[in-house]
């Protein structure tokens, strides 16, 4: 099923909230998501006094031809931070990957944010990150924390950042009240909250979304295929507060788990806007026993879904009409080691003209996994709009 996707330049900040609207380029279809190679970055490589891992997110800045990682360590190994490299692409390769900066994430006190030895009402978990080219700032998201023990329990709101390049806090976004935290089974679950984030190519809007469904949204993506639906938040970025909320449709877990108890997951850690309210949606599969994960890329379209905003559920399936979508790629049918792919962005155009698509995957600093950077290809259908 062919699609329309809108490629355009990106917009242009006159400061941190003021943004100008750019011009649409020539609408192209998606015919294909073809996986092209695979570089993997050595175990634990130090950099700038930090272990560069943890990658969570990826973006791509055209004009510099650089790209930005956020790492997820919460201040345990090193503190918060994110880093800057060079992807050198050949005609169908990554040929190298170097990092060329590392920036600490800091706080309103310009402090960076400490560990959770230090204070763990306060530790960060960084897991999206954009750039805006214009205002050279960034946006990142923390996901927050939901954790009963016996002496204390720690209710951390997922929060959404604005900084400046070099990491130093410059204002943060106001969340809608079905992301607080609560004691009670509402809200987020534990570790499954904000991980994926695209800007709307004009600037205007942020879009995030929940890796698994609400408490009040229905269940966890289960073995067979049942009604996980999660959340995607649109954000206006001048008010800096949720305008829609549209729903989605996770598909099952890949894989049994082994033992048949044990835990598996299937979230989305990352998506991408293309233009024309689509995205690219990348859902992550994990069962334990099996070291690979299984990643699964979707086309998925918001322009007939409804506002789920004013739905306090999303049990009834007859309220409202989520995303549509269509599988582009499944990474298990192309017999490829795929690790913890977290992040997703367009990179620069590949010789042959199509553009190149860049994953990159969070090895949760284990020696047991991999820091990959994956290049695939874009192929599409170029058709002037008339």
């Amino acid at each position: 099923m062919r699609k329309s996707l809108l490629f355009t330049a990106l917009a242009a900040l006159t400061s941190c909230t003021t943004y100008k609207q750019i011009a649409v380029q020539p609408a192209e279809s998606i015919k294909e998501l073809k996986y092209l190679h695979t570089y993997t970055v050595p175990f634990n490589l130090q950099y700038k006094e930090t272990t560069v891992g943890g990658l969570s997110s990826i973006d791509y800045d055209e004009k510099s031809d650089s790209y930005f990682l956020v790492c997820d360590d919460r201040s345990s190994i090193n503190p918060a931070r994110y880093y800057t490299a060079k992807i050198n692409i050949g005609e169908k390769k990554i040929d190298s990957v170097f990092f060329t900066n590392r920036y600490f994430l800091l706080d309103q006190n310009g402090k960076t944010y400490p560990g959770n030895k230090e204070n763990p009402f306060r530790v960060p978990d960084p897991e999206g990150m954009r750039y805006i080219p214009s205002g050279r700032n960034l946006v990142w998201s923390s996901e927050g924390e939901r954790l009963f023990r016996a002496k204390d329990t720690i209710l951390n709101n997922p929060a959404i950042h604005l900084i400046n390049k070099a990491g130093m806090w410059k204002d943060s976004f106001r969340m809608p009240e079905n992301l607080m935290m609560s004691a009670l089974e509402k809200g987020p679950r534990q570790n499954g909250v904000l991980e994926g984030m695209s800007f709307t190519h004009d600037f205007r809007y942020l879009m995030t979304s929940v890796e698994e469904p609400l408490y009040e949204d229905g269940p966890r993506a289960a073995l067979e295929k049942n009604q996980a639906m999660i959340r995607f938040f649109e954000f206006d970025t001048k008010k800096k507060k949720s305008t829609r909320q549209f729903a989605y449709q996770l598909e099952s877990v890949a894989h049994l788990p082994n033992p048949a108890n044990a835990y598996y997951i299937n979230g989305v850690p990352e998506f991408l806007y293309i233009g024309n309210n689509q995205l690219l949606v990348l859902e992550r599969s994990y069962s334990t026993g099996r070291v690979p994960c299984t990643i699964r890329i979707f086309l998925a379209d918001y322009n007939n879904a409804t506002d789920v905003s004013s739905l306090g559920s999303l049990i009834n399936r007859e309220a409202y009409q989520p995303m549509k979508k269509t599988l582009l790629v499944n990474m298990d049918q192309l017999g490829i080691y795929t690790d913890n792919i977290e992040g997703i962005t367009l990179g620069p155009l590949l010789p042959n003209g199509n553009r190149s698509v860049i994953l990159v995957s969070d090895n949760n600093f284990s020696p047991l996994q991999q820091t990959q950077f994956m290049l695939l290809e874009l192929i599409t259908d170029k058709k002037s709009d008339k």
